[in-house]
Parts: structure tokens; C-alpha cells; sequence
């Protein structure tokens, strides 16, 4: 286990990442890598270029349980890291015994944004009130997997891997899975992107995926004479093939030229749109520019950390409040950004597990099981909310004093890839799920 006394200060919480410490601490961006003065920036497009065998080669899987129609939506997963407070996210404000629980940071009926007669969001999710009026938004509560550690890394590695808990199962990621299932020749080497330091376990084993900080990543290194002659002798080596490395050499230096003629938004103070300067925020608002680029990307992901409030977690105002403030904020400039462009884009927002019911004598939350759920933008047939609510009184609670799992996240997660992206998923994505699809999409 890591050292909880690598920080100075008072242990606070845990990221999941194996980071300790106070919240300001371990939600610091970590330094770029350089191995032996080549920057991470400047090896990108090198493995990238030299992965393009593979890449081009497809799997037995492809073509074998996708659909032959073509779409051009987009998932943006949002992964909050640290076991996010489904109750604080998704309030359920007509049960009394919430507040018996949580005396001190439950919120009430008032407060909440309310979604039906028994639910409501955080208040900190004003920003994304057009969502709700427009209908492009269902929350699910009591969701998650069947993992019981209550453990950041297994719990977190059974949702990447898309398994019921980090046993028995494939090592590859759900995401990385459907990516090999579904390849085809014609996609783009941005066609599934993180935003971020490291590489998401859910995208391993997956093809046309690369991690980046930022678009500019994606770029050739050097000076513009030595990229200039670079770019030529590499179309020269691809021009002349019709084997498949040629065409997905050809196919990736489209794609940095088009990257490189991408251009950032310059009217979003003039729209009254405000990101977040933060690692999510400025993610979502890459994830917008490469939206409207037209470039390919089918899949992007996200991470947000410091979810893990074991103590002085708040109500309206405090440390929950202010983490849901900031992930408010984001997608409701994403959303605002995005405009119609909105209905190609379906946002899942989750995190490994929830918290403990009861609140505990620091005035947080300890580690739990179920959590909530938002999933947002087009297709949405049903919006408002799901739960099918196990209760809070104490013979209803899973022990030690859990909200149960009732809906299995991978439910979901499957009728996303089949509705909005035309992948009936025959056990290769899902291998362990035998559960219906969740129908909440049209």
C-alpha cells in the first residue's frame, strides 16, 4: 500500500491512483515524461506511426457482431476517481431516513435542482439546468458493479476491465474491446482519445486509441523545416502501397494535418462560455474542438480525481460542493459549446462505487457501494430519473451500511454501444453480463 506520510499534513483521502493526501495535493497534474531528453510529446506520432501494422490488421471480431450502419456519435466518459457520494450527486430527498443518516451534509428538497417527486441534483448543478429542460438528461441511482471490496483499485479495475468485479476475465479494458471488435480499416488514428497523463486501463487491448494532454500533442516534433521534410518522406513511403500499413500511414498524416490546422475556439467568451481551468475542463473543451473537426474521434475519456471524502465532505458549501461545482461547470460549457452539436454526443458520468450511507464522525463519508449515474445529449428516450430504490433503513442496507446495487452499470454501458453506435455486443465487450439492456435510450 502507499505511504499515506508522503505528504506533509493531515491524511485526508485517497485518489484510487495510489496518491495520498490533501485534496489540493493529489489532484495536482503530474509532471510530463521525458526519457532521455525526448519528450513524451515528441514519441506520440513515432509509436503511433509504428503501431500502423498493427493497427490496419483488424481482429476476427471485426465485422462480426457490428452493425453495417455508419454513425457519427461520440462517448465522452467522465470517470470520477475516488468513489464519488451518489446522494450528494443525486439527492433522494423524500426519504426521511436520509436524513436521520446525515444529519450534517444532507441536502434538502429545497436546495436540490428536483428531477421528479423523490430525486434531485446537487445544487451545484445549475450550470447544466438547460440539459434538464431540454430533456437530454437521466440520472440512475443505486448503480454500480458487484465488486465488494470496497476497494478504489479492485473496484475501479472491474469497471474498466466491464466486469461484475475484479475476478476471473479478460485483462483488456470494455472500451479497448469494443474498439478491436469494431475496427475497420477506414477509421482514424484519433478515433478514440484520453485526455490526461496516463493511458485509462478501460481502452487497453484497443486499437486507434492514444492518450493526450492536449491536442497539441498530437503532433510531429521538431522544427517546422525538420517537420516539413519529415512529413514529405513519409508520404513519399506511403504514397505508392495499397497494402494496409500504406493506407493507415496515409490515413495518420491526414490526421496531423488536419490537427494541425485545428483552431481553438476564439468566440466562447463572446457565446458566454467560461471552462473551468482544470484538467476536466480543459479536456471538454479539446473534446468540443475535435467534436466540431469532423476528424473521427468516437470515444473520448476523461478523469476527474479526489472524489474520496472521508471527512468534512459538506453540503452546499465545502469540498463535495465544490468538486460537483466544477464538474457543473464543464459540462454545462461543453454543452453550451457544443450546441446542436450535442445530439451526436452521449456523456456518461460514474464513478467506481459510492459512499456509506451514514454519514461518520468526521462529518464525510466512508467507502460504499451503490453510486449514481448521469448520462446526457441526444437519443435519450427517457430522461429525469431511474432508480429502482432499495430503501435506507438499516434491514434495507447492504452491510455494513451500504446503499445497494440494483442496476448494473453495465446495462447501460451496453445500450449505448448499440443504440448510439450501432454495436450489438454478442459477449465480446461484456463477456460476463447476462442482464437486459437498460432501454432508457431511443
Amino acid at each position: 500500500m502507499p505511504n499515506p506520510q508522503k505528504f506533509s499534513g493531515p491524511w485526508i483521502s485517497c485518489d484510487g491512483d495510489g496518491n495520498y493526501g490533501r485534496p489540493e495535493v493529489i489532484r495536482q497534474p503530474k509532471a510530463s515524461t521525458k526519457v532521455e531528453g525526448v519528450s513524451r510529446r515528441g514519441l506520440l506520432v513515432g509509436a503511433s506511426m509504428a503501431s500502423l501494422a498493427w493497427a490496419s490488421r483488424g481482429t476476427a471480431l471485426a465485422g462480426f457482431t457490428v452493425s453495417e450502419e455508419k454513425k457519427d456519435n461520440v462517448l465522452i466518459v467522465i470517470f470520477l476517481r475516488g468513489g464519488a457520494d451518489g446522494m450528494s450527486v443525486l439527492v433522494p430527498f423524500f426519504e426521511d431516513q436520509y436524513y436521520k443518516i446525515r444529519p450534517n451534509i444532507a441536502i434538502t428538497e429545497r436546495q436540490s435542482i428536483k428531477l421528479d417527486d423523490k430525486f434531485g441534483l446537487h445544487p451545484a448543478f445549475d450550470p447544466i439546468k438547460p440539459l434538464i429542460e431540454e430533456k437530454k438528461l437521466l440520472a440512475i441511482h443505486a448503480v454500480g458493479s458487484f465488486d465488494q471490496t470496497r476497494s478504489h483499485f479492485e473496484a475501479m479495475s472491474a469497471m474498466e476491465r466491464g466486469l461484475a468485479n475484479d475476478g476471473a476475465g479478460p485483462a483488456s479494458g470494455w472500451l479497448g474491446r469494443y474498439l478491436a471488435a469494431s475496427a475497420r480499416p477506414d477509421h482514424t488514428p484519433l478515433r478514440a482519445v484520453a485526455f490526461g497523463s496516463t493511458m485509462p486501463d478501460a481502452f487497453r487491448g484497443g486499437l486507434n486509441a492514444i492518450g493526450l494532454n492536449s491536442i497539441a500533442d498530437y503532433r510531429l516534433n521538431g522544427s517546422d523545416a525538420e517537420r516539413k521534410e519529415l512529413v514529405q518522406r513519409l508520404r513519399k513511403l506511403c504514397a505508392e502501397g495499397d497494402d494496409a500499413a500504406s493506407e493507415a500511414g496515409r490515413s495518420t498524416l491526414a490526421v496531423l494535418e488536419s490537427v494541425q490546422n485545428l483552431k481553438m475556439s476564439t468566440d466562447l467568451e463572446a457565446r458566454g462560455i467560461k471552462y473551468p481551468e482544470t484538467g476536466l475542463g480543459q479536456g471538454l473543451k479539446e473534446t468540443a474542438t475535435l467534436m466540431r473537426s469532423g476528424i473521427g474521434m468516437e470515444v473520448a475519456f476523461l478523469n476527474m480525481g479526489g472524489w474520496d471524502t472521508h471527512v468534512t465532505q459538506g453540503s452546499t458549501a465545502g469540498w463535495m460542493p465544490g468538486l460537483l461545482g466544477e464538474l457543473g461547470t464543464a459540462l454545462g460549457a461543453f454543452a453550451k459549446d457544443l450546441g446542436p452539436l450535442l445530439d451526436k454526443a452521449t456523456i456518461v458520468v460514474k464513478s467506481e462505487f459510492g459512499r456509506r450511507a451514514y454519514e461518520n464522525g468526521g462529518l464525510g463519508t466512508d467507502h460504499g457501494r451503490a453510486g449514481a449515474m448521469l448520462v446526457m445529449g441526444g437519443g435519450i428516450k427517457k430522461p429525469g430519473v431511474y432508480a429502482d430504490w432499495p430503501g435506507l433503513k438499516p434491514d434495507e442496507l447492504e452491510g455494513p451500511g451500504d446503499l445497494r446495487v440494483t442496476t448494473d452499470y453495465r446495462s447501460v454501458l451496453k445500450e449505448i454501444l448499440a443504440k448510439r453506435h450501432g454495436f450489438n455486443d454478442g459477449g465480446e465487450v461484456f463477456p460476463s453480463f447476462k442482464g437486459a439492456t437498460s432501454n432508457f435510450l431511443s
